[in-house]
């Protein structure tokens, strides 16, 4: 059933001062909501680095204007604001969708599941995955047309207090979106807290939270986590988490047949770049950290992961329960993961 979410989004419209119109299709510049704070490092090497490609790969007929999190509307509120063009798309957490269907907490982090962010975007250009989540948004969406999915970075865990195995999370007060990674936490032990990661730092400065599920060692590097929790884990041991880029399915059918063509690969390159740019960037802080010695760096042991992973396998069977959506996007995955030899 699809949500009736449109007299709300209008009313939040008319409040922001908003005119849903319909676009010039000249020189057409996306507004696209983001889950990055204005801060990350992810933020800045996209607007650095692969917004000029997109204006020179259409000749400067499209473009995209990247907004932080929450900047127009509440971050789980954008597949709404997408469908009724107060946004033209959204580049976020698929798991903010959490709480519509569990099939999005399934399709947004395969908690422990994946070793790389390369076999994240392999699943979701080449194994289903994009398919899959189309198949979610119009399940449960109006007019949101995927562009892609993909994932750039193992989130490296911070925390306040030394995390040597799971016997260390019982207790814990983690920083934690809200579905698969909270409910893995939680049986783990822990105490899962949900916040946006704009709230994160002075959670962690006030002692709201010990720890945080959070972003890629060089995003943290950027918010100054490390100030405050100096002891991360790296590489991370729970989640890649799988973005999504969304534009209306009015955008995809205003911008034409070769900007489409251009949207997808643009993207598709960008996020390759993105992954690489962050695997060399995580490697180099963590080493200078360690040199430093002010920080200490964490590496669980593979038997402490295998652990998590077992704790995290219990809670994707008990997700993938709870509808039919979740139960075909569990098994999308298992079917990729036994194709790539990773199960």
């Amino acid at each position: 059933m699809k949500l009736n979410t449109f007299s709300k989004v209008v009313t939040l419209a008319a409040t922001l001062g908003i005119t849903v119109t319909a676009a010039d299709a000249a020189e057409r510049v996306l507004k696209i909501q983001t889950s990055a704070n204005a801060s990350h490092a992810s933020m800045a090497y996209l607007n650095e680095v692969w917004i000029p490609k997109l204006d020179e790969m259409t000749g400067g007929s499209l473009s995209l204007e990247l907004l932080p999190v929450d900047a127009v509307v509440p971050r789980r509120e954008t597949p709404q604001a997408i469908g009724v063009g107060i946004l033209d798309g959204d580049l976020t957490s698929i798991n903010y969708f959490a709480g519509i269907d569990p099939a999005f907490a399934l399709m947004g982090d395969l908690i422990a599941g994946y070793d790389s962010a390369d076999q994240i975007q392999a699943f979701c250009a080449q194994g289903g995955g994009k398919e899959m989540l189309q198949k979610l948004f119009d399940a449960h969406f109006e007019g949101v047309h995927v562009v892609g999915c993909g994932a750039y970075a193992r989130e490296a865990f911070v925390s306040k207090v030394p995390v040597n195995g799971v016997a260390d999370l019982k207790g814990l007060k983690i920083r934690s979106p809200e579905g698969l990674a909270a409910d893995v936490f939680k049986r783990a032990g822990a105490a899962p807290v949900s916040m946006s990661g704009s709230e994160t730092y002075g959670a962690l400065e006030k002692g709201v939270i010990d720890a945080a599920d959070n972003s890629a060692y060089a995003n943290n590097d950027a918010n100054g986590m490390h100030k405050v929790a100096k002891y991360p884990i790296f590489p991370g041991i729970h989640s890649t988490p799988i973005l999504q880029f969304t534009v209306s399915d009015a955008v995809w059918d205003e911008i034409g047949p070769a900007n489409r063509v251009a949207l997808e690969t643009w993207y598709l390159a960008a996020y390759n770049g993105l992954r690489q740019y962050f695997d060399r960037l995580d490697r180099q802080l963590v080493a200078r950290d360690k040199a430093a010695g002010d920080i200490t760096v964490i590496d669980w042991k593979q038997e402490e992961r295998d652990k998590l992973r077992a704790i995290a396998v219990e809670a994707w069977e008990d997700f993938a329960k709870g509808s039919d959506l979740a139960r075909e996007t569990y098994e999308a995955h298992l079917k990729f993961m036994r194709e790539a030899g990773l199960l």
